[in-house]
């Protein structure tokens, strides 16, 4: 056993800093329309967001990791019985059309959180069960289709797309680096396709949001709304922004300053250094990730480590690449950055994981 990767840690901790220090500037427009609700969001992110979350990652650190692969399985069981709960009167609410969250002693909690890591801990321990059999339908593909059908089906009957799209794209990042076959990568890239149009019929705001994309001036004042008031935010910005605490946008123009729009507050105030600071870090964190799991003893530990990695860097950079206008607009935070205490909760937990990887591998 070895000290946990410091480098790793370090650009975890700068990313936490800058997610503070523009939560901060970013609520500052919800404590402009209500005090009630900016105290109430403020005790979330740092009680059980951050408080809980520093205290997940020093735990989960310092436990072995190779002890998730013996209770894999159940650790997938648990975390679909807990997301069925958002169906349950009186536990699950609905907020914004959707049934993402459950409310228990006293606290708002989005179970697919807990989802998203029982989806990687399993696969991880299903895909080093299997070592060159990956390569086949059987082994590979099939499980993998079977593992996403699963979770997919309690994400979108929430609806929650973005989760999803964020679980499928990190299983096939661990489906590549376990060994399958390129062109099965190929084929679950062309059949997501395909399920992405299905959805687009059956789901009206995702066709929305599809085609706010295709053509973001369509509909400035409804479905392009936010796209349109984000870019606005990141233009005004320019180069070095207009400082910090000092975004106009963030007031009365942009849906969810502190949520899902943050980027765009962070570009305004910080202009295109901040921005690409912020990608640059995160950049950063991947690949000392992947480090990290290339380094693991066995490969339960590098595949493990390569899926958490995954899932915070997909999901951050689908949110930053839909505030760009690259992307459809997605409902998922900047992990670290965004609010949520749920996301930074489970953010700093899977960093303690990886941690883990680093700390009980030999090489």
């Amino acid at each position: 056993m070895r000290r946990s990767d410091t480098i790793f840690f370090v650009i975890t901790a700068i990313l936490l800093i800058a997610g503070i220090f523009m939560f901060s500037s970013a609520a500052l427009g919800v404590l402009a329309k209500s005090e009630a609700k900016f105290y109430k969001m403020l005790f979330t992110q740092v009680i059980l967001g951050l408080a809980g979350g520093l205290a997940a990652l020093f735990i989960f650190s310092r436990l072995d990791y190779r002890h998730f692969k013996r209770y894999a399985f159940y650790f997938l069981v648990f975390s679909i019985l807990v997301n069925l709960f958002v169906f349950v009167p009186g536990i699950g609410f609905e907020h914004n059309g959707a049934k993402r969250w459950i409310h228990l002693l006293g606290f708002s909690f989005q179970p697919a959180e807990l989802l998203k890591i029982g989806f990687v801990v399993y696969f991880a321990a299903w895909l080093a069960w299997t070592k060159e059999k990956v390569k086949t339908f059987k082994y590979g593909l099939l499980p993998f289709l079977a593992l996403s059908t699963i979770t997919g089906g309690f994400l979108l009957a929430q609806p929650d797309t973005g989760t999803f799209f964020v679980i499928f794209a990190s299983g096939l990042a661990m489906l590549l680096v376990a060994g399958a076959r390129y062109r099965d990568i190929g084929f679950m890239f062309i059949l997501s396709s395909v399920g992405l149009v299905i959805l687009s019929i059956l789901k009206p705001y995702l066709r929305a949001r599809i085609l706010t994309y295709l053509n973001p001036a369509a509909d400035p004042l409804g479905a392009s709304y936010q796209l349109q008031q984000s870019l606005i935010a990141i233009g005004s910005g320019e180069v070095f922004g207009r400082g910090f605490g000092q975004s106009i946008q963030k007031f009365n123009f942009l849906p969810e300053p502190v949520g899902d729009s943050i980027f765009a507050v962070l570009s305004e105030e910080f202009g295109f250094i901040g921005g690409a600071t912020l990608i640059i870090l995160f950049l950063a964190f991947a690949l000392r990730g992947l480090k990290i799991a290339q380094g693991a003893d066995d490969q339960f530990g590098r595949l493990l480590a390569v899926g958490l990695v995954s899932l915070i860097v997909i999901q951050s950079f689908m949110n930053i690449g839909s505030m760009l206008g690259v992307l459809p607009l997605v409902g998922v935070p900047v992990v670290f950055v965004s609010q949520g205490g749920t996301a930074l909760l489970f953010g700093l937990l899977q960093v303690g994981i990886i941690l883990s990887v680093s700390r009980f591998s030999k090489r």
